[in-house]
């Protein structure tokens, strides 16, 4: 299983390559906001444990298993982001809200949230409630 940084730098990949076709070390470095030689030493790392395949100066292309993990890691951010909308957390603190959580939860955990985030999104008059409860509490 990757580290928590190894899960950023596929989730990084991934999302550049969907987006663009492809992944650069610089994207990369400017997406995670970390020096271009941090992202060789970490694509490096991802190489050797079979994320990604990286041919210096040539790029890289994530592997069966890499595209695995980074699908998976956007599927968490983004429903972790639902979730913490879904239950009214103000929008400026959701980024940095996902981003200080979602390593630190089981996979088990996640698929809990997604149940419930499924349970508001087929009973929409329940959140309706949720959000009233919410507006009462902070008059």
């Amino acid at each position: 299983m990757p580290t928590p940084s190894m899960e950023d730098y596929i989730e990084q990949i991934y999302l550049l390559i969907e987006n663009k076709g492809y992944a650069r070390v610089s994207d990369i470095a400017e997406g995670l906001s970390v020096h271009p030689s941090s992202v060789t030493k970490m694509v490096q790392k991802l190489d050797k444990d079979d994320y990604l395949v990286y041919e210096k100066y040539r790029g890289l292309v994530l592997t069966k298993k890499g595209s695995k993990v980074g699908k998976r890691l956007v599927y968490r951010h983004e429903l972790l982001e639902e979730f913490l909308q879904m239950i009214g957390v103000k929008e400026e603190n959701v980024y940095n809200d996902v981003e200080g959580i979602e390593h630190h939860l089981s996979w088990n955990s996640i698929d809990r949230i997604g149940d419930l985030v499924q349970f508001f999104d087929d009973r929409p008059e329940l959140a309706k409630q949720l959000h009233a409860l919410q507006e009462k509490d902070e008059s």
